[in-house]
Order: structure tokens, then C-alpha cells, then sequence
């Protein structure tokens, strides 16, 4: 076992509603899973989302954006309100938004895995990972498109440099699963086997609507040209609408599935939805330097301060971190321990998704950990 001594230092932002309640249930299991590697997380605590936003008019003030900057990862609960918008309609207290832009967190990843126990329509053994560009796509021109009282408009943006370096992580995200690697967006521990579609070796699926838009076909055409460059990766094409049927029935064909920034956000979810929910499913907004991980729902403010919020998503996210730092068998560790409350029902898990209680949840993973 390789051991480190190092500390760790994280900017953690608890973000709005939910936020604050499934960060305090997941800090302590993620230190203790840095303890068994011999590291030590040490938390710079940053005020952004909502509360950011009123105060200054900016969801993540220049402070934060600074502090930020000075780490290679960041922790980050749910931001944002549904109440709290801009006045052109869109969402403001959000916060991943500028940080992706800010440190060119191109790379979006998201593990789509059935945890053992929990009620899902996915089969069990289901485990693949959603690889979204993050920057670029439809959402290129956010806050920047045009508008009047008939109609609006905004922009793909689609760069052969921005699509190369997304598609390079995505196959080689597909060879260190294939070898059994656990990595920062990789294969989880206990995954089960591959399913009896999918090739034997590893597979890059690329998502697209090329059949309709230049942008799409570009996209395409590029991913297959980095394609040729990974021979012992099998590579094959969906568009956008088959891959949303084939995500709810056929969720064991794919192994890595690489999207556009708009469709791979749409998907996600729906991916997301077959494996249990939201509440399960962690992200890591990766780039050249700095890491963004945070988990993929809402801060659903309707249940803030009930202690029924799900950390399940909250504690994975922190296991990509600790991935990502270097801390791979933390995380591994980590991983086990929500696998073995999950199975064992643990969670305290109700049919609307919510938990019988958040801190409950928590300390039953720390205690599994342990």
C-alpha cells in the first residue's frame, strides 16, 4: 500500500438548501478515508451560491474564485434556488457554472453504477460512466445569447481543440476500466461483470444528433478521428434520441459514453433516474490542474432542514476526490462501505428517495468505513 503524509487542502462550499446537511453527514467519512491512506483533508470553508449572490452580485465572488484557484480541489454541495433568477429568466446563485468556465473544467463525468439493494430499473451489474463536454456545445453561449420580444436565440459552439481533449479522456478513461483501474472518473470497486452485449474489451460510445446539425457531425468526426488513435478501444456512434431508449433498456451495452455538453446534461439525469435517482449519482468536473466534485441533483430547498436528505451522491462525489488527490484506496474503501449500507438497508431509504435521516445515513457509512 503506498502511503502518503501529505494534507490536503479543499475548498468546500456547502452550497444552498440541502446543501449544508448532506456535507456535514459526508466530511466525516470522507477524513476517515483519507486517515486510512495516511492523509489529512484539511477544509477551506467558502461562502457562494445563493447567500453569495445577494451579498454581492455574484455567486462566486472574486475571494472565492481566488481561493479556489490556489487548490486542486474543490468540494461543493448544491447551489442555487429555484426563486433566484436573473432578469433575463436564467438561474442565478449557480455555482459550477463559473467555476468550470474559470479553471477549464472541460471534462464533466459521471458514473452511472447500480448500487447492491437499492430498488432500480437498471439490471443489476450496471455500470458505466457519462463523459460530457463541459465548456463548449450549446451551452457555449450562456448569459451571451440574443433576445428580444419575439424571439431568441443562442449558439452551438463546437471546437476541434475543445472536442480532442474531451474525447482523449474519454478513451482513456475506457482503457484504465478495462484493466480494472480505479481513477478519479473510473470504474467503481465491486461493479460486476460487463454485460453480455458489450465487447469484450473497452468501448467509447459517441452521442450525438449528426443526422441534423453540422455542429453534431463535426463533433463526430472529430471523436472518430482521436478514435484512430486508440486501437484497442472499440469505438461506435448513437444518436442522441436511440441512446435515450437504449440508457432505460439496453444500459449494459454501453462502457464509456461521450456527449455533447446539452445532450450528455439530458441524459446524465435520465441515467441517473434508472439507477435509483438522483440522490445516488456523483460528478467530477475535471480539468488540465483543478477538480470540481459535487453531487448531481438540486438543493431542494421543499426538504431542507428535515434531515430526509439522501448524502448518498454527497459521499461519492467526495470518493472522486479523494481519486483525484491521489488517495485511491480511501476511496476504494469508501466505495465498499456505501455499498455494504446500501445493501444492508442502511440508508433508511423511503419510496420518495429521501432518507429516514441524513445524519443517520452518514454515520452508518462511517461506521461501515470503520
Amino acid at each position: 500500500m503506498s502511503i502518503t503524509t501529505a494534507a490536503h487542502t479543499i475548498a468546500l462550499i456547502e452550497g444552498d438548501g440541502i446543501g449544508p446537511e448532506i456535507v456535514a453527514a459526508a466530511l466525516p467519512a470522507l477524513e476517515a478515508a483519507a486517515e486510512a491512506c495516511g492523509a489529512r483533508l484539511v477544509w477551506r470553508r467558502l461562502d457562494a451560491g445563493t447567500r453569495a449572490y445577494a451579498r454581492s452580485g455574484s455567486s462566486v465572488p472574486p475571494d472565492v474564485l481566488e481561493a479556489c484557484r490556489r487548490v486542486r480541489a474543490m468540494l461543493k454541495g448544491p447551489a442555487g434556488l429555484p426563486g433566484v433568477r436573473h432578469a433575463d429568466g436564467t438561474e442565478a446563485g449557480t455555482v459550477a457554472g463559473p467555476l468550470r468556465k474559470a479553471f477549464t473544467l472541460f471534462a464533466n463525468v459521471r458514473p452511472v453504477r447500480r448500487l447492491p439493494g437499492i430498488p432500480a430499473l437498471a439490471p443489476e451489474g450496471t455500470d458505466y460512466v457519462i463523459v460530457r463536454e463541459n465548456i463548449e456545445g450549446a451551452y457555449a453561449t450562456r448569459g451571451a445569447g440574443e433576445a428580444t420580444d419575439d424571439i431568441a436565440e443562442d449558439r452551438i459552439r463546437i471546437t476541434r481543440e475543445g472536442t480532442t481533449r474531451v474525447a482523449r479522456l474519454a478513451f482513456d478513461l475506457a482503457r484504465q476500466r478495462s484493466a480494472g483501474q480505479t481513477v478519479a472518473a473510473g470504474r467503481t470497486v465491486a461493479a460486476g461483470p460487463r454485460g453480455a452485449a458489450d465487447p469484450a474489451g473497452p468501448r467509447v460510445t459517441c452521442c450525438d444528433k449528426a443526422n441534423v446539425l453540422r455542429s453534431f457531425a463535426f463533433f463526430r468526426r472529430v471523436v472518430g478521428e482521436v478514435a484512430d488513435q486508440y486501437p484497442d478501444v472499440a469505438f461506435d456512434a448513437v444518436y442522441a434520441d436511440a441512446a435515450a431508449a437504449a440508457i432505460v433498456d439496453q444500459s449494459r451495452r454501453f462502457d464509456v459514453l461521450l456527449a455533447e455538453n446539452l445532450i450528455g446534461d439530458i441524459l446524465s439525469d435520465a441515467a441517473a433516474a434508472t439507477v435509483g435517482g438522483l440522490g445516488f449519482c456523483p460528478a467530477a468536473n475535471v480539468g488540465e490542474r483543478h477538480g470540481l466534485f459535487e453531487p448531481v441533483h438540486g438543493s431542494a430547498p421543499g426538504i431542507a432542514g428535515t434531515d430526509r436528505a439522501n448524502p448518498t451522491a454527497m459521499i461519492l462525489a467526495g470518493a472522486m476526490m479523494l481519486e483525484w488527490l491521489g488517495l485511491t484506496e480511501g476511496a476504494d474503501r469508501l466505495r465498499r462501505a456505501v455499498d455494504r449500507v446500501a445493501e444492508s438497508g442502511g440508508l433508511g431509504l423511503r419510496p420518495d428517495g429521501t432518507v429516514a435521516s441524513t445524519r443517520a445515513a452518514g454515520r452508518a457509512v462511517l461506521e461501515a468505513l470503520r
